[in-house]
């Protein structure tokens, strides 16, 4: 069978499928955006980069992205069909960003898969969850109608999609909610493990050891969708608390959602000037991003793990912090209640809720007597639903090959 993966930052959450369909003796190609240059497991290809649009702020703007993405896409589908004469049985891509939108039109026969990570809602999700970064309204309300228009179009045109949680898959509205097959992209357990050896070199030289008191928190840019504003504003009552804690950060300085605050040029810069004098910076360290080693190794020496959220797309680190037998403390909020259970597998408190969050952080790094008790339900949780190569990979494997003509 022929399968095509479509993904502009390829292999990304195709990173084990596509090369295991190949082991199997599929033929296996992905298209990605010419700009991508990461490594990739199979044969690649890739389209035209976007250049810019110069649009005015207008409702239909991300739609006009998105479809001009999808059409560089769907050009570069065409140059392997008329020059090359390659047909798929199977294409299966990331309908996120707008590349899967006319590739029906190349291929009319190929069966035609999306990955759906998320849909765009108005209430009971990330818009206007938090009235201190982005308030409720008319406005954003109108506004994330409008950029979910892709996505609506991008599943309608799909035979099937998957969603990665039962959270994210039920974002879409019911009509369209009966495509979508849930399977976790998965957690390789062999890998993503705890290590009573591990260390964790900090950038002054000070070596970090499992057992140490660590304080740790992840995510891929420090902002609010990913609680960064609650989690500093709990660090001067958990450092004053407990003296000899170290905290350490990983995550650049940028957004990858929401946007950046109007009077900082980030959010740490802004964290930081509101906390100014009452955080003792000789024990915060913040990393930047890490290579994913170095990030294994802070999972594994850290004695709490936080991890916060809008109700939003779940983070690969949640489901690594648990796989690394991490005791986490995390938000109430719907997308961690789906993984996380108070009391059996970790600690949950409400997302605003400041005292809870530092009585939490404080409670397990003074030793919580439950703690080795959820951590290992934590790593359990992973084992038995979400493990790569025991339940998601094999599950992929059959939802993908199930398209076969």
């Amino acid at each position: 069978m022929k399968i095509l993966f479509v993904h502009q930052n390829f292999p990304a959450q195709f990173l084990h499928l596509a090369p295991a369909l190949a082991a199997r003796g599929h033929d296996v190609l992905a298209l990605t955006d010419e700009k991508n240059a990461r490594p990739s497991p199979v044969r690649v290809v890739r389209y035209k980069a976007p250049g810019e649009l110069n649009l005015p702020p207008m409702l239909g703007r991300t739609f006009s992205e998105m479809a001009e993405r999808g059409w560089l896409a769907a050009r570069g589908c065409r140059a392997l069909r008329d020059r090359h004469g390659y047909t798929p049985d199977v294409i299966f891509g990331h309908s996120g960003w707008g590349e899967t939108l006319f590739l029906r039109e190349i291929w009319p026969d190929a069966k035609l898969l999306v990955y759906a990570e998320l849909m765009y809602r108005t209430r009971g999700h990330d818009v206007g969850f938090d009235p201190e970064i982005s308030p409720d309204s008319d406005e954003g309300r109108v506004g994330t109608v409008a950029r979910s228009a892709h996505l609506i179009q991008g599943l309608v045109q799909a035979d099937a999609g998957l969603a990665p949680t039962e959270y994210q898959a039920d974002s879409f509205p019911p009509e369209l909610r009966g495509k979508l097959t849930v399977i976790h992209d998965g957690i390789d357990t062999l890998k993503v493990c705890p290590n009573p050896q591990a260390e964790f070199l900090l950038p002054d030289g000070c070596k970090l050891r499992a057992g140490d008191e660590v304080l740790t928190y992840v995510s891929r840019s420090l902002e609010p969708y990913r609680g960064f504003h609650r989690f500093m504003r709990a660090l001067p009552e958990v450092l004053r608390a407990r003296p000899n804690a170290q905290v350490v950060l990983v995550g650049g300085d940028g957004v990858s959602y929401g946007g950046l605050p109007k009077d900082a040029a980030g959010w740490k810069e802004k964290l930081l000037a509101e906390l100014e004098g009452r955080l003792d910076l000789s024990r915060i360290h913040f990393m930047g991003r890490v290579p994913y080693p170095q990030y294994l190794a802070l999972l594994q020496v850290s004695r709490v793990h936080c991890y916060l959220t809008y109700p939003f797309v779940l983070s690969w680190s949640l489901t690594e912090a648990m796989a690394a037998g991490c005791y986490i403390v995390g938000s109430d909020t719907e997308p961690v209640r789906e993984l996380l259970r108070d009391g059996e597998n970790g600690r949950l408190v409400p997302f605003f809720d400041q005292p809870a969050l530092e009585a939490a952080l404080i409670r397990g790094l003074t030793g919580d007597p439950d703690a080795a008790r959820l951590q290992a339900a934590a790593r359990q949780t992973i084992l038995q639903a979400y493990d790569l190569h025991r339940h998601s990979l094999p599950r992929l494997i059959d939802w993908v090959e199930g398209f076969a003509p």
